[in-house]
């Protein structure tokens, strides 16, 4: 994106009531717009950013307005705009089951994002990634294991998600009662998980959702979003039901807005506005696509044609009639309101997120965070008494497979641009541990189609000790890129069974490190008592050395692995069904019966734990939350984390619902020999169930419970034991629709 400077002019600045603090927020906005007119509209919601000339949305000089740059990326770290924080990728943190380390990160990420913006505006400088208006997070519900982009989202569990999406929020945001610190913008609004690109293109596809899928599995996280506050929701490329989401009156004004209470602005995807004419044929010309998406509710065009964007026929629809004059300055409120919020219009020494300066961006509590964060995001998935290390047992170590020293591939998508000097890959994390380690890529690049098995086993040859670094990196999954299927690209597999076969003959220990976003077929390695344990570390980022070190020997708090799946990986491609097919029948661990490799939710731990006691009522009367509470004990020989978690299934439901649903969990910390207590409430509205009728429902009968540290009845099994039991809801309650 280009840099606009504000040089030479100088803004004439008016006494507006705009810019009178005493004022409410409305009333300033009102001011400002109504001085505004349709063609500086126009231009405010048509430079959304993205293209060379598609931002920033200009200066306004006659009020003495500036620039404003929309298109900020906050994913895990401020994207794009030079030297900042990378934390691990979002399925990694979704992986930590960690409430407060997400909502950590987000601060972390907002006010790195804020300092730059305070840099940035000091100078003049506006454009793409040097705002504080943030496309982030991303909370669509992983599907499909083949979708590109799973990485960036928290997995496949819509209470899982929307958890997550609350904490980033607030994280983000900041708690001041003013003033927001940067603002967060959830995406991609909705029914959106894949394809990208296989079988056909995002741009143009059309996904087709019950009711009751929609509402059950694909928007409570985005009503969790709301709920926490953000002023910003992003629609998606796709089609739901036939309609696009950004020209989408039913989700964008009836759901959104008319049953959540949103008060905020809606930008499309990139180019999504352009895609309604273009891929979908939806419409057939700019003026009666600005009409219809304005009608709809979207506020903000990110476009692809920047030179001429969509929503710049807005004046000629008002003149032909489409929309009215007062629907656009309704519409362009929003934006104004958001920038009302970030202090933009009130005197710099009010606002507390003003004084953040350069100083914390990669600041040394962020990188111990980022540390912190990425050891809580690895899964140990294997373990046959191998792990944790003990250096000295071994005397030869080699380090083989294409993802050991490809730094850069560590990050994942929608990463912050990687600085060298806060970052370790995991060779350089092994070499800390010993004075000799022998390495060999074997491979060209991640999709290994070219491999030099002779390099492999000269490296493995004499070992004791071999770890064999396999995966995908974001060239091979990420956005416009899905997966074909779930093997191990190119010749990996055949990597890893050469390094295991050369191995055994010194009896070499086998370690299998994982890299990547979306499940994988590791079946080979998972069955054969030749790898003695498997890690999935997902994308790390800038600490992925010196947190796989700490994990390897157990060094310090938050080395013990805590992580679990956060989706489900299956045992064979397929049984599940097609990309395209948007039923949640058969998919996930809510509604599939087929074989899985690994299941939602698990994970392993250097030590064992044990659930003792479980306390709840045995009713509940309809409408109420339920609180119980849970003991556990850890009788293991490390001090650990535990994610604890809170399953049910109704008994006497009168419509479809999951077999199994996640209602709460927490990842808490457990000291060995001692008795860990923790509280829990599962709230009335994870009690209810979707009816066409009446919405949200409570129904009367018996619900069941499990708690412990893993699924009930989960295939593979954790050393730890699950408490179930059954309460009964009494009466019938109705929610309404949400």
């Amino acid at each position: 994106m280009l840099n606009l400077l504000l040089l030479l002019v100088p803004l004439v600045v008016g006494d507006y009531p705009f810019r009178n603090i005493s004022l409410s927020w409305e009333d300033r906005v009102n001011d400002l717009v109504g001085r505004l007119t349709l063609d500086e509209i126009k231009l405010q919601m048509s430079k959304g950013g993205a293209g060379p000339q598609g931002g920033p949305a200009p200066a306004i000089p006659h009020l003495g307005i500036k620039p404003y740059s929309w298109n900020t990326e906050c994913l895990r770290g401020d994207v794009g705009a030079g030297d900042a924080t990378s934390f691990p990728q979002a399925i990694g943190l979704g992986a930590s089951f960690s409430t407060d380390l997400i909502f950590r990160i987000a601060q972390a990420t907002g006010e790195e994002v804020r300092a730059k913006y305070n840099n940035y505006t000091r100078y003049g400088i506006y454009g793409d990634y040097k705002g504080i208006s943030c496309f982030s997070p991303v909370i669509n519900i992983v599907r499909d294991p083949r979708w590109g982009r799973n990485q960036e989202t928290y997995g496949e569990d819509p209470h899982l998600t929307g958890v997550f999406a609350s904490n980033f929020v607030k994280g983000l945001q900041g708690s001041d009662p003013r003033y927001v610190r940067a603002n967060a913008g959830c995406k991609h609004f909705n029914v959106h998980g894949g394809p990208e690109n296989i079988p056909v293109s995002r741009a143009s596809f059309d996904a087709k959702v019950s009711d009751r899928d929609w509402r059950t599995t694909f928007l409570p996280a985005f009503r969790s979003c709301v709920k926490a506050g953000t002023y910003s929701i992003m629609c998606s490329y796709n089609r739901i039901n036939g309609v696009p989401a950004c020209a989408n009156k039913k989700l964008l004004t009836d759901i959104l807005r008319t049953e959540w209470g949103f008060k905020g602005y809606v930008v499309s995807d990139e180019g999504a506005i352009e895609n309604i004419i273009y891929a979908h044929h939806y419409l057939n010309d700019s003026v009666d696509t600005v009409a219809a998406s304005v009608k709809a509710g979207c506020n903000l065009e990110l476009s692809y044609f920047d030179g001429h964007p969509v929503f710049f026929s807005v004046v000629d629809a008002v003149k032909q009639g489409k929309l009215t004059e007062e629907e656009v300055r309704t519409s362009v409120k929003t934006l104004f309101n958001v920038r009302m919020r970030l202090g933009e219009f009130d005197p710099p020494e009010m606002n507390q997120y003003t004084k953040l300066n350069m100083s914390i961006v990669q600041s040394e509590a962020h990188r111990n965070l980022a540390v912190e964060a990425a050891m809580k995001t690895f899964v140990l998935l294997k373990n046959q008494n191998v792990l944790p290390l003990n250096p000295s047992s071994y005397r030869n170590v080699a380090v083989v497979g294409p993802m050991a020293n490809n730094t850069y591939q560590l990050f994942g998508d929608y990463a912050p641009t990687m600085n060298p000097e806060y970052t370790t890959n995991p060779l350089q994390g092994i070499q800390y541990l010993w004075s000799t380690v022998r390495y060999a890529a074997g491979c060209t690049d991640n999709k290994c189609t070219q491999y030099y098995s002779h390099e492999v086993q000269t490296a493995v040859t004499a070992s004791d000790l071999i770890f064999v670094c396999l995966g995908t990196g974001q060239e091979l999954e990420s956005e416009a890129n899905d997966k074909a299927n779930l093997e191990l690209p190119g010749q990996q597999l055949q990597l890893l069974k050469d390094a295991v076969t050369t191995g055994q003959g010194y009896g070499a220990k086998v370690i299998l490190l994982l890299f990547n976003g979306g499940p994988l077929n590791i079946t080979w390695a998972a069955e054969s008592p030749n790898v003695q344990a498997i890690i999935e570390l997902f994308f790390p980022a800038q600490s992925t050395g010196e947190a796989l070190r700490r994990v390897l020997l157990a060094e310090g708090p938050n080395s013990v692995p805590a992580g679990r799946l956060p989706v489900t990986w299956p045992r064979y491609m397929d049984t599940v069904p097609d990309i395209t097919n948007y039923t949640m029948v058969g998919r996930t661990y809510r509604y599939a019966t087929y074989p899985v490799l690994f299941p939602f939710g698990y994970g392993l731990s250097y030590t064992s734990f044990f659930y003792h006691i479980l306390e709840y009522p045995t009713q509940v009367t309809a409408g109420d939350d339920m609180t119980g509470f849970v003991s556990l004990s850890n009788r293991g020989s490390f001090d650990a984390d535990e994610v604890i978690q809170v399953y049910i299934s109704w008994s006497n439901a009168t419509v479809t619902v999951p077999q199994l649903q996640l209602v709460a969990f927490n990842r808490v910390f457990a000291p060995r020999g001692v008795q860990t207590q923790w509280n829990f409430t599962i709230s009335a509205e994870s009690l209810a169930v979707w009816t066409d009728q009446k919405g949200w429902v409570v129904e009367p009968g018996v619900i069941s419970l499990w708690v412990g540290g893993q699924q009930p009845h989960s295939r593979p099994a954790l050393d730890s034991n699950v408490i179930s039991g059954q309460f009964t809801v009494i009466g019938q309650k109705t929610l309404g629709r949400y």
